[in-house]
């Protein structure tokens, strides 16, 4: 099914039904930087402000000898425990991540390896909204048959691409990885609606200049801090809002429903200033949505996925449940989704 959006230049609307998430599992490393912490490296960064302006409290960072790689690997094998799931049962892997262990191999082929999978893998770039277009593949590949049992997985190391010295950036950004296995469902089961995009001229609003084809690393653009990542903030943030709240509407509105048919919102735990802006939009009720941003930060692609997991193992999602995932950024890109149960 597909529903045109004639009043926006956004994608329309699909569904893809009959697919299920048989598990779920995340991975947060171990240390763990608070605000006061960070304030005592960095005085003009102001703790309390940082709670008003973004609601984050502390942040995950991995361990000097972890990779993104790592993240991901221990938020899979949760994930397959869960399940219990033997990983030869895995036939498709979909890795989404801006901080890949290095340009090639792909991430994805370093954890099909540890994990023991037999399957294709590879790497998905999408920027914050990486985990929601993992999933679209992989319950694409479910329903057209070309897989039995998906593993998808989101993680990222933020605190290596951001720029230590920046309190505008580096105290918003904190490492994770989350997971699902996606497999055959029941018909009334999956993306009752859905909705992803990218606009790439709004790319110059968050990027990474160095360390690619185009700007090769050199002793230079090192010097200069071009291997971080530069954010303007308050034209990511005025966007933000606007595709947060548009694309709910846009699903809803595809499915037929209301805001209040929806038991919980997860969206991209970025800043919960944007999550409350845009949702008050929709006048969504605050019980609804789930945040964990004020114990993680914004943890790019994998934000989305932890909090689902978190989610699921508080027992909070039941069979039938109307969920909605969202995630957004650089791109810019989005996706939006409403999964059932």
């Amino acid at each position: 099914m597909t529903s045109e959006n004639p009043a926006t230049n956004r994608p329309r609307c699909r569904s893809l039904m009959g697919v299920r998430i048989l598990s779920t599992g995340s991975y947060l490393p171990e240390k763990i930087v608070t605000n006061a912490v960070l304030q005592e490296q960095m005085p003009e960064c102001d703790s309390e402000w940082l709670v008003k302006q973004t609601g984050i409290r502390e942040r995950r960072h991995a361990a000097p000898d972890q990779a993104t790689s790592d993240l991901c690997i221990e938020s899979g094998r949760r994930c397959l425990e869960a399940g219990l799931i033997d990983p030869s049962s895995v036939d498709l892997l979909v890795l989404a991540t801006v901080t890949p262990d290095m340009s090639f191999p792909a991430t994805a082929s370093i954890v099909q390896n540890a994990l023991g999978l037999n399957c294709p893998a590879f790497d998905l770039s999408a920027g914050c909204s990486g985990f929601i277009y993992g999933l679209v593949m992989a319950a694409s590949a479910v329903r057209a048959g070309t897989s039995d049992l998906a593993l998808v997985i989101a993680g990222d190391c933020m605190s290596r691409v951001s720029n230590p010295k920046d309190r505008k950036t580096f105290p918003l950004l904190g490492d994770g990885s989350g997971a699902v296995l996606v497999a055959a469902g029941r018909p009334d089961q999956g993306l009752v609606s859905y909705c992803m995009g990218s606009d790439g001229s709004g790319g110059d609003l968050l990027y990474r200049k160095a360390c690619g084809s185009r700007f090769p690393p050199t002793p230079e653009l090192l010097e200069a801090g071009a291997h971080y990542l530069v954010m303007d903030g308050r034209g990511v943030f005025t966007w933000a809002v606007t595709i947060l709240s548009d694309t709910i509407n846009d699903v809803l509105t595809d499915a037929g429903l209301g805001p209040l048919d929806i038991d919980l919102y997860i969206p991209h735990q970025a800043n919960r200033r944007i999550i409350n802006a845009a949702l008050d939009v929709l006048h969504v009720p605050r019980s609804r949505v789930i945040t964990n941003l004020e114990r993680y930060g914004n943890t790019s692609a994998a934000s989305a996925a932890i909090a689902l997991d978190e989610t699921r193992r508080a027992g909070l999602i039941a069979s039938g449940s109307r969920l909605i995932l969202s995630g957004y950024g650089a791109g810019l890109s989005w996706g939006t989704a409403l999964w059932k149960w």
